[in-house]
């Protein structure tokens, strides 16, 4: 028998399992155990059958991300600079909520007292002005061996020019027994407040992911590989995570993004919007051909400066709860019923309303086909969960779920408009691919809303960010800060100098890893700005600085509207990606055959939005391994398979495409059918924006 490829996605709700055997794939949910979160991986790959071949196994982790939202990370202490004590706590001075005037501060992961000061000093270039002091060192190590922390960062002032001071209290602080995370070999970037925030996010969450994979590492069988998922959208190894365990802080949404990407690819859809629906919320990012990526990104209301997939990120998933406000007000999320006891439907527990158990009181969620039939939901515990909704509201249980529905869109759709509209782009020109195990529940109603013309609805939805492990290429990013401006006589030299250090560091880490190197691809870039702004654009770099600013003048009038070739360019990052090349699954082409009919396995009685309320509509019931390639059906539909269900409103057409896709557009075309398209649009933001809960919603 063939070695099995494996990827793994640890959900709120559910663990995803995707396995690559013999030109096939297999997919398999079990329910997470959040105490630990191995449990549930070995439990669904002996359910497989897989453990005895596995030859490696790609796992997106939420234990970093918990840790941190939960506040519930290690006991962390940092060095720094003397002076610089309290850089955590001012910040950039900011308020994240212009004018609420009770806006609570995040606190700091690391308190005062457990933050110490070093005597030592560098200039911006590197030069020592003040020689590290032993003395204040280990006053510091015994400040921090009082206080009993178990994890350190060490952030120097100025280290990514010169790290020789912070090398030498790195190398004390790890003679203590300590996890230890130094900036100079994490982050070598200048901006101290970021810098300072991501290396604390990396020693706060490196013990619990060092001692995790350690444990996961010692269950699976001997000889396979381990690869964790990072926020970037590419995997690294076992080791490294456990060392910079701060770059898997966002790896089960950047694989999703990796995953749409990939099927989207395989029916020639360049441009999409990804929609991400699980138990607990929902994740949307936009690709243009190429991810976007970001480092102004934040965890639990924590900068990060590590590249991360650009994902916008809402508290609103099928598990969300629905409840009552101060004010009377129906909200819905961010809280959730997660894996347990789960929405009152599942039948663990569960009594509160959530987003799962209006969609069954809708008739959308078949009770008999849920998980493929291996489970029967409880339409008595979902009604009668939803009707204490709708005895507050004075409503119909009807009304009361499609109000509960109607408010998990409205944030949803908020995040899509965040990302789209608010950027200058036109959601129009894209593609909406719904996964997650709700996307494709949700996703109609959604581009509806927002005038998108077509919906994507993959083969395997419902675990498709572990697909997107299995597809996603070993991926590690490198940053040295040289601020300098780009048409300065040696700027050529120094950035070329700069980059192929940065290639031959990349190149040997991919080697140790076993890529050939003719598998081993390496991309370039410069993070560049106007001389005196405070902000920049990351732009491909060919070789020649000259050319690279006029991409940098370009993408700023794209970006912001303006531009101004007039001004200076600076120089403030070289940036360089090694690419580590994987052998990525193959999504087999099928004929297709479209005089194929294929008949609904029965008709039901589905619920949707009326112009004067629910009505009540007959609709047909497909099984998706029925449709082959090539077949077409009209709406009102609802399309079930073991690890999601589609649901295809009045007025909308599908068919599936030659690698299996569902595609969903509107049934009318030309100006009847844009005219249909604003009408759906119409009721439920109107019916929702009022109830739309800002404050359900972070940014991770």
């Amino acid at each position: 028998m063939t070695a099995i490829l494996a990827g793994v996605d640890t959900g709120g709700t559910f663990t995803d399992l995707v396995l690559f055997q013999e030109g096939k794939l297999r997919v398999h949910k079990v329910f997470s155990t959040p105490h630990d979160p191995s449990q549930a991986i070995l439990e669904g790959l002996q359910e497989l059958g897989a453990l005895p071949r596995l030859r490696t196994l790609v796992h997106g982790s939420t234990v970093a991300t918990n840790a941190v939202l939960e506040g519930k990370g290690a006991r962390t202490g940092l060095i720094t600079t003397a002076g610089f004590r309290d850089v955590l706590e001012i910040g950039r001075q900011t308020r994240p909520s212009l004018y609420n005037l009770r806006v609570q501060k995040v606190p700091p992961l690391v308190p005062r007292a457990r933050r110490v000061e070093v005597v030592e000093r560098l200039n911006e270039r590197g030069e020592v002005l003040i020689p590290l002091d032993e003395g204040s060192l280990e006053e510091a190590l015994a400040t921090l061996a009082r206080e009993e922390v178990e994890a350190v960062a060490v952030v120097l002032l100025f280290s990514f020019a010169n790290p020789a001071h912070e090398r030498r209290v790195a190398e004390a602080a790890r003679q203590r027994g300590w996890y230890v995370s130094a900036s100079a070999e994490v982050l070598p970037e200048f901006r101290e407040y970021e810098r300072t925030s991501t290396l604390v996010l990396n020693a706060y969450v490196g013990p619990l992911i060092d001692r995790y994979l350690g444990q996961l590492e010692q269950a699976l069988p001997a000889g396979t590989g381990l690869r964790i998922m990072q926020s970037n959208g590419g995997s690294i190894s076992s080791a490294m995570a456990r060392r910079e365990a701060a770059r898997t802080l966002l790896s089960g949404p950047a694989a999703g993004v990796v995953g749409a990407r990939f099927v989207a690819r395989a029916s020639g859809i360049e441009r999409l919007i990804a929609l991400d629906i699980g138990g607990t919320s929902t994740d949307v990012s936009l690709v243009e051909g190429a991810i976007t990526e970001t480092t102004d990104g934040r965890i639990g209301g924590h900068p990060t400066k590590l590249p991360m997939i650009d994902i916008h990120t809402v508290g609103a998933g099928g598990g969300s709860l629905a409840w009552f406000d101060l004010g009377g007000a129906l909200r819905v999320g961010p809280r959730s019923a997660g894996a347990v006891p789960g929405p009152a439907a599942y039948g663990r527990g569960g009594t509160e309303a959530t987003v799962t158990d209006a969609h069954v009181v809708l008739g959308r969620l078949l009770p008999d086909a849920f998980l493929g039939g291996s489970r029967r939901l409880d339409v008595v515990q979902a009604r009668q969960a939803v009707g204490r909704i709708a005895a507050r509201l004075g409503a119909s249980l009807e009304e009361a779920a499609l109000g509960i529905v109607r408010i998990a869109n409205a944030n949803m759709e908020a995040a899509i408009r965040l990302i789209s509209v608010e950027r200058g782009l036109d959601p129009r020109h894209f593609t909406l691919v719904a996964f997650g195990g709700a996307g494709p529940l949700h996703a109609c109603e959604l581009a509806a809303s927002l005038s998108i013309p077509r919906v994507l609805v993959p083969a395997a939805p419902g675990v498709l960010s572990a697909l997107g492990m299995l597809v996603a290429d070993v991926l590690k990013d490198y940053v040295r800060t040289l601020m300098l401006p780009i048409d300065q006589e040696q700027a050529q030299a120094t950035v070329e100098e700069a980059l192929l250090a940065l290639e031959e560091q990349g190149r040997a880490d991919l080697l140790a890893e076993g890529f050939a190197g003719e598998r081993i691809q390496i991309e370039r870039y410069l993070d560049l700005r106007y001389v005196g702004q405070s902000y920049e654009l990351t732009i491909p770099f060919g070789g020649d600085c000259a050319r690279a600013a006029q991409q940098f003048h370009l993408a700023h009038e794209r970006r912001f509207g303006y531009s101004d070739p007039n001004e200076p360019v600076q120089v403030v990052n070289v940036r360089l990606k090694a690419r580590g090349l994987v052998e990525p699954p193959v999504l087999e082409r099928q004929p297709l055959q479209p005089e194929a009919v294929v008949q609904p396995l029965e008709r039901r009685q589905v619920i949707f939005a009326g112009e004067a309320g629910p009505v009540a509509h007959e609709a047909a019931i497909y099984e998706r391994s029925a449709l082959v390639p090539g077949v077409q059906f009209v709406g009102p539909a609802i399309v079930t398979q073991y690890d999601t269900t589609t649901v295809v409103p009045p007025g909308w057409r599908a068919r599936v495409d030659a690698v299996g896709n569902l595609l969903i557009e509107l049934a009318g075309d030309g100006p009847a059918g844009v005219q249909q398209l604003q009408q759906q649009r119409r009721q439920p933001a109107q019916a929702a924006s009022a109830q739309l809960a800002e404050e359900g919603s972070h940014v991770w």
